[in-house]
């Protein structure tokens, strides 16, 4: 194009909807015209599951997502990992880094091209067929949308595209983003919003997304964009000079928008700030976000990693970030995301178990010994938390909907650090190995399992879609965190070494209560110390506050969670078949049936 001046540049169209790149000539991409014939056009063959009640996400990146060291597809994400998702009990899927960009080691937030699906990981109507594919699973899906910002690239991204530095973004130091050295948009132009309300609907009339999780929503709701500022929950933190009215206006504009046109699809808010009135309807003045996410909790568990000891945990302190949230404003939870596999850092599992993950490799046939409770060397008895029994608190008590970081699921061993000149432009640590997992001479099936079971157990008793727990015991000696929701009773026994034998816990409803789920149990590779089969009966007197109590073992490091017991399915004995070495040359089967 001919600028004013009668200068000519060159510039990939803003809308495009398809560009590619070869970096054995260049990293600039190119645009491409993609209309293929009708009959090659991925037609979906399936509806849009129901919005679901209780959001359990599975938050994934499709090149990430093989044990080999390249970039994945759609199709291999498609064909390996949707299924891996359901029988996991995860019912929503937020992709990553899907709006194309230039740059693969920004995890997908410097977009270049708003309208086109990456081409890394294959055409347009390979995404379509993932998309058809989850939700003929039950799998909704959103898209992890980046409006907050847009890459400074000026060939390839839409930064100078009429010459000028303003006309989709801001002008001047407003209009950049000093962190992210990136372009900040003008949500003030009426082009602007035109531009990126078309871009909502086109993810999802285009590919069918179920809607979305906006980036950086706490960058665009203030003027200082969270830099260097904190917010203590008072009103004036969000309100006044400091608020980018243009920017809250075009979320409400979006969210009132989508929820118009597509009445199931979902809005997720990634907001650290707490801003006021972020879930609640546009039609009563809110900015019309289903959720947000509870940023504080990933926070305080690495925090608490990094400088504490496990004696020095405070349940209380635990209790209240897990709890802390805006009445009636829905939150998602998560323990972990991608942040915290990034390089640099560790993910829960790494601070966890540390050393003994690269190892030992947590082989099953060590003496070190994986439970859903944690790692024990049975020579010293020491005992080891995992990750598991942290994902149910914060499962449990932490929102309204909950988040899995993919990989974290088995507690993935590796840190994530995408191909790039610092390291060789090397593929070993930009992947997720499944193969672990899979493998059944490892342990890293019991965190997976457990993982499962927790999500199966939610799908049955619905806690994400109750009332918030209401949290009866957090006693700082003994180290132990109690509450209950949908009818059910949590207990969690944090301490490093004590367990409680006849443990007293309040519970408001009397009643036969039995084992729903144990982290001991030996299916995740603990000791089976709890009674499965085990009756706990109430006795009428208050206790913590609740009108009743029952007595409880609950071994170190461990968590039980309690239903009444006309809820759960009968456990029968199953029938075990033995081989029992009499000689070394003699063996004989004996064959136990059911009781």
């Amino acid at each position: 194009m001919l600028t004013p001046s009668g200068e000519r540049i060159e510039r990939l169209p803003a809308w495009i909807r398809r560009v590619t790149q070869d970096l054995t000539v260049s990293p600039v991409y190119d645009a491409r015209f993609w209309n293929p014939p009708v009959e090659q056009v991925y037609k979906p063959k399936h509806k849009a599951p129901p919005k679901p009640k209780s959001v359990k996400i599975y938050e994934a990146h499709v090149g990430i997502s093989t044990p080999d060291q390249r970039v994945g597809t759609y199709k291999e994400f498609t064909q390996n990992m949707l299924p891996r998702i359901a029988k996991l009990g995860y019912n929503t899927i937020q992709l990553m880094a899907v709006m194309e960009h230039a740059y693969y080691a920004s995890f997908g937030y410097q977009v270049t091209s708003f309208f086109a699906a990456s081409s890394r990981y294959g055409t347009p109507d390979d995404l379509r067929e993932l998309v058809d594919v989850a939700h003929s699973l039950g799998l909704t899906v959103l898209l992890d949308v980046v409006h907050s910002h847009a890459c400074k690239n000026v060939l390839d991204g839409i930064n100078m595209f009429d010459g000028t530095d303003h006309l989709y973004f801001h002008e001047g130091g407003k209009g950049r983003h000093e962190l992210w050295d990136s372009r900040l948009f003008n949500y003030g132009s009426h082009e602007v919003l035109r531009f990126l309300l078309s871009n909502l609907r086109f993810w999802i009339e285009e590919f069918g997304f179920d809607g979305f999780r906006f980036d950086g929503v706490t960058s665009m709701m203030y003027k200082h964009h969270g830099i260097g500022t904190g917010f203590s929950g008072g009103y004036s933190d969000y309100f006044g000079d400091q608020a980018d009215i243009e920017a809250i206006v075009y979320l409400i504009l979006a969210n009132d928008m989508i929820h118009q046109l597509y009445p199931n699809a979902i809005t997720i808010a990634e907001d650290v700030s707490g801003m006021p009135l972020l879930c609640v309807d546009t039609a009563i003045g809110g900015v019309g976000f289903d959720y947000r996410l509870s940023m504080a909790i990933p926070d305080m568990w690495i925090k608490l990693l990094k400088e504490k000891k496990d004696d020095d945990w405070k349940m209380g302190e635990i209790s209240w970030t897990l709890t802390n949230r805006r009445w009636k404003e829905k939150s998602i939870a998560y323990a972990e995301s991608h942040d915290q596999a990034l390089v640099g850092d560790k993910t829960l599992a790494f601070w966890l178990m540390d050393k003994e993950m690269c190892e030992h490799r947590l082989l099953c046939g060590q003496l070190l010994s994986l439970g859903a409770h944690g790692c024990s060397n049975h020579r010293r008895h020491e005992h080891k938390l995992t990750n598991s029994p942290l994902s149910l608190l914060v499962h449990s008590l932490g929102g309204e909907g909950y988040l899995n970081f993919e990989g974290n699921e088995f507690g993935h061993p590796e840190w994530l650090d995408f191909p790039r000149e610092g390291n060789g432009n090397s593929f070993k640590y930009a992947r997720r190995q499944f193969n672990l997992p899979d493998d059944k001479l490892l342990r890293y099936k019991f965190l997976n399992d457990f993982d499962a079971a927790m999500n199966h157990l939610e799908d049955k008793y619905q806690w994400l879609n109750a009332d918030p727990a209401y949290v009866s015991l957090k006693h700082e000696g003994d180290k132990v965190i109690v509450y209950e929701r949908a009818g059910l009773l949590f207990i969690f026994n944090f301490n490093p070494s004590k367990s409680f034998a006849d443990y007293r816990v309040g519970i408001e409803e009397e009643g036969e209560y039995g084992v729903a789920l144990c982290s001991d149990e030996k299916r995740f590779g603990g000791f089976d110390r709890v009674d499965l089969k085990g009756s706990y009966f109430t006795t009428p007197m208050a206790w913590n506050e609740r009108k009743n109590f029952l007595q409880v073992y609950i071994p170190l490091r461990t968590c039980l969670v309690l239903a009444k017991k006309s809820t759960l399915p009968v456990i029968e004995d199953p029938v075990v078949e033995a081989v029992v070495e009499a000689t070394p040359i003699e063996a004989a089967v004996v064959k136990e049936t059911p009781k």
